[in-house]
């Protein structure tokens, strides 16, 4: 599944296309009225909330995407062929486009704000300023027998990491994921997201391909911090595979 820093990757690239543009064509097999809906209406903003993409145009209409497991924003040189793209949009040469993704919605940018689905949503671990204390009180009002791991994959909790940050947080700070919540001190449970905050940045940044695992997928291989053989099993009620080093997480 795409996580935050993907998600505010694809941001970044939309932005210099659509920002502050008219949109000269718009394309949406799915949801046939947009492009009447939207004709004429310029860009006015390009934002993320964790695995939320959000593109706002005149007129406080406001596109809602998330992607999913399987989902994708793309920016493309010509049009989407086919019926492939569930929503295309072009601004001069280039084309905007979405495939694939369980979530693609035309919003008031008032519904946005009283969305029950968006309100519930944790702090997000890319904002400039993290919120801390929010962060603390949600994930203390969870179920303290939780795994750390699957508590930290709960959007309610913290939007915006997925299975490879969980994996990857939890190793950077020397969490074992598998420690009940209750377990885990404030300070412990911060130095996590903190720990990974930089190296999603980062990925948010230049791509994906600044991830540079330490044990997300690297099951079998030794640990770069103790040399200890790095393992993976299912976590949580939907069984995502977790990657750790049990000789250096505690």
């Amino acid at each position: 599944m795409p996580e935050g820093d993907t998600i505010a990757w694809a941001a970044r690239r939309i932005r210099p296309v659509l920002l502050g543009h008219v949109p000269d064509e718009i394309r949406s097999p799915r949801n046939p009225h947009w492009p009447d809906r939207l004709a004429g209406r310029a860009v006015r903003a390009v934002d993320t909330h964790g695995k939320h993409l959000f593109i706002h145009f005149d007129g406080s209409f406001v596109v809602h995407s998330h992607l999913g497991m399987v989902g994708s924003w793309r920016v493309l040189p010509d049009r989407p062929a086919g019926r492939r793209a569930w929503l295309a949009i072009r601004a001069g040469d280039r084309w905007v486009a979405q495939f694939g993704g369980p979530t693609l919605e035309l919003m008031t940018s008032g519904r946005v704000r009283f969305d029950q689905r968006l309100a519930a949503l944790g702090p997000d671990v890319l904002a400039v300023e993290f919120d801390r204390e929010r962060f603390l009180a949600l994930l203390r009002a969870d179920d303290p027998t939780r795994t750390i791991g699957d508590a930290l994959l709960d959007q309610r909790n913290l939007a915006g990491i997925g299975n490879i940050w969980k994996s990857e947080g939890c190793w950077e700070a020397g969490v074992d994921p598998w420690r009940p919540v209750s377990s885990v001190s404030d300070d412990a449970v911060v130095a996590i997201v903190e720990a990974v905050r930089p190296r999603m940045l980062r990925s948010a940044t230049e791509g994906p391909r600044a991830i540079e695992p330490r044990v997300y997928r690297l099951t079998g291989r030794p640990c770069r911090r103790c040399g200890g053989a790095i393992v993976s099993r299912g976590q949580g009620d939907d069984n995502r595979t977790t990657y750790w080093c049990p000789g250096c997480q505690r």
